[in-house]
């Protein structure tokens, strides 16, 4: 009688599993929502310099972007696109604290795109 109810445990755990493996999303869905959609903004180069100025990011990657504590930044355009810096600023990386909860994302967009046109 146990060897029939333990039999029956197991089936119903493995059924289960395999609901679980088919519904679930993988790795790659859950990194694809959890990205941050860059809104569409006209780029200012004023405002860009201005929100880096106010938000100390020369304090970690220096006065002209030279580096530092942070990464250089000078030609960063060339290794990423905008929406990928728009995602390290928003979300922040290794090191570098997420702003989202500082800047409007309208701000983390502009400079995104100003930081994306330095080659």
């Amino acid at each position: 009688m146990q060897k029939w109810i333990l039999s029956g445990v197991l089936a119903i755990a493995c059924v289960f599993a395999i609901v679980l493996m088919f519904t679930l999303p993988g790795k790659e869905q859950v990194a694809e929502e959890q990205k941050p959609t860059m809104p569409e903004v006209t780029m200012d180069a004023t405002a860009a310099e201005a929100t880096i100025k106010a938000q100390s990011c020369i304090s970690c990657h220096g006065d002209q972007l030279q580096g530092g504590v942070g990464p250089n930044l000078q030609k960063i355009g060339s290794q990423l696109s905008a929406e990928e810096i728009y995602t390290i600023v928003t979300k922040g990386k290794g090191g570098m604290p997420s702003f989202k909860d500082k800047l409007k994302s309208e701000e983390i967009a502009n400079v995104a795109q100003w930081l994306a046109a330095k080659k």
